[in-house]
């Protein structure tokens, strides 16, 4: 049984920063890109960043891009997303996913519980 169990998530000072974290089971993670996701209330769940099975190729969402760090531990089952210099409108549920590389949730396979991030003005 596939799991993926995010952890990290809390409530930040707009300029603050946060560490996700993403646990998986049940997969073999290194044969999976990863991705991670949020959806605030009331929109749509949207592409955060992506990394590739080897952590060789990464790409992020226009939005967050320069202030979030996406990076995998093949050894340790890992996916983290290092957010930086948080903003009011960072804040969503964080969710991860195994899939393949790319920026649509339709590509991912699995995905976690989510974890919730907010970012206080």
């Amino acid at each position: 049984q596939v799991q993926l169990v995010e952890s990290g998530g809390g409530l930040v000072q707009a300029g603050g920063s946060l560490r996700l974290s993403c646990a998986a089971s049940g997969l073999i993670f290194s044969s999976y890109a990863m991705g991670w996701f949020r959806q605030a209330p009331g929109k749509e769940r949207e592409f955060v960043a992506a990394i590739s099975w080897s952590g060789g190729i990464t790409y992020y969402a226009d939005s967050v891009k320069g202030r979030f760090t996406i990076s995998r531990d093949n050894a340790k089952n890992t996916l983290y997303l290092q957010m930086n210099s948080l903003k009011p409108e960072d804040t969503a549920v964080y969710y991860c996913a195994a899939g393949r590389l790319a920026s649509s949730v339709g590509h991912y396979d699995y995905w976690g519980q989510g974890t919730q991030v907010t970012v206080s003005s």
